[in-house]
């Protein structure tokens, strides 16, 4: 079993969004009962909602429903957790400051062409372009991570 872990700022635009890609694309390649997804916030402002509605009506265009609610990034998360992948540089510095056995990266490094420090922006307050925009950065992201996956699996 490999455990996933997405973090952003509040949890409920875009590691919702990158755990709903990954969930769909790892039930897709069969590998559902060997990879455990989940995702949270760095604060605690959203723990217990929904993703931001605008988040789950791009996923829903896609094909996936997120049906995770907002939670906070826990310490033992670290070390429960085989990867840890932020969503842009902010949160893997506060992540990195942190103790845990986690692989600890940016969820870009697994986009095949990506910038090496690629992050995922902030949709919040934006329009719903930009919520398309993230969605496509994760699955290109998740894809990549999904081949690096089954490499270890």
């Amino acid at each position: 079993m490999i455990r996933v872990l997405f973090v952003c700022t509040g949890n409920i635009c875009r590691s919702p969004t990158a755990e709903g890609v990954l969930r769909a694309l790892v039930d897709e390649a069969g590998l559902t009962s060997r990879v455990e997804i989940d995702s949270c916030g760095l604060g605690g402002w959203h723990v217990g909602e929904a993703p931001d509605p605008r988040t789950c009506a791009t996923a829903h265009r896609r094909g996936v429903v997120l049906t995770h609610r907002a939670r906070k990034l826990e310490p033992r998360d670290l070390d429960r957790f085989d990867y840890v992948l932020a969503m842009d540089g902010e949160h893997l510095e506060a992540l990195q400051g942190m103790k845990g056995k986690a692989r600890v990266a940016l969820l870009r490094s697994f986009e095949p062409g990506a910038p090496p420090d690629a992050d995922v922006p902030d949709p919040y307050y934006g329009g719903a372009d930009g919520f398309e925009e993230v969605y496509d950065m994760c699955e290109r992201a998740c894809r990549g991570l999904l081949d690096h996956l089954r490499e270890k699996l």
